[in-house]
């Protein structure tokens, strides 16, 4: 799978650097490569994705997902080839420094340091700009900032909170109802493991992201075991 990994980058890089092709074209191709790639890892493992609630028709939103394995980005990139989404996805820098921050930063990924003023204003006028250029642009973060070793959902980072009111974005709220980084060492599995990945209704109220977000996953458990 790490060579598989490998290789991809080498397709992101065909779009990431050509000269000519426009942003919107470009996002359109790289959201397609990493789709493609995880596509391939998910058939690979032998994971079937059950999806419960609807994705949004409409573009130009933020979609705010839990966050306890790098499967996470696989599974959620699965989802959005099914309904032909566009977008990309948050990242902080330490991710881009790493060994593997090519395939993050050659994908079409946005870094953030959120120790660097300067840098956080670069990042803002990057995400407005994009979301001007590109129609149908979507926006993925974890709002949580961290892969989260806990049953519960972690506070939530501003990150989310300030994109979505800064860019005037509709969020939606997902949850992925798995241990995947147990899953990720388990497999790949002889019988297909099915992962349930829970979408709720739109949240337009930035104020209460983070309540909001936390009722809705509450629900989701509540509705688990009925």
């Amino acid at each position: 799978m790490i060579e598989l990994g490998y290789k991809q980058i080498k397709i992101f890089k065909k779009t990431y650097f050509h000269p000519f092709i426009p942003l919107k074209p470009a996002y359109k191709q790289l959201s397609k490569d990493r789709q493609s790639y995880s596509n391939a890892v998910i058939e690979f493992l032998n994971i079937e994705i059950e999806l419960i609630g609807e994705v949004p028709q409409r573009d130009k939103v933020l979609y705010a997902i839990n966050h306890r394995s790098l499967l996470d980005i696989i599974v959620m990139e699965h989802i959005f080839a099914k309904h032909d989404k566009n977008g990309t996805w948050i990242a902080k820098q330490e991710l881009f420094d790493a060994f593997y921050g090519k395939f993050f930063r050659y994908s079409g990924c946005i870094s953030v340091d959120l120790q660097n003023r300067r840098g956080l204003l670069k990042f803002f006028k990057e995400i407005k700009h994009t979301l001007k250029k590109v129609d149908d642009f979507n926006i993925y973060i974890f709002p949580e900032g961290e892969r989260n070793k806990t049953p519960d959902v972690l506070e939530f980072q501003s990150g989310a909170k300030k994109i979505a009111k800064a860019n005037n974005l509709d969020v939606v709220p997902v949850f992925i109802n798995d241990t995947l980084e147990r899953t990720f060492r388990q497999a790949p599995f002889k019988e297909k493991r099915k992962v349930q990945v829970y979408f709720g209704e739109l949240i337009q109220d930035h104020e209460k992201l983070e309540d909001n977000y936390k009722e809705f996953v509450k629900n989701v458990k509540g509705s688990k075991n009925e």
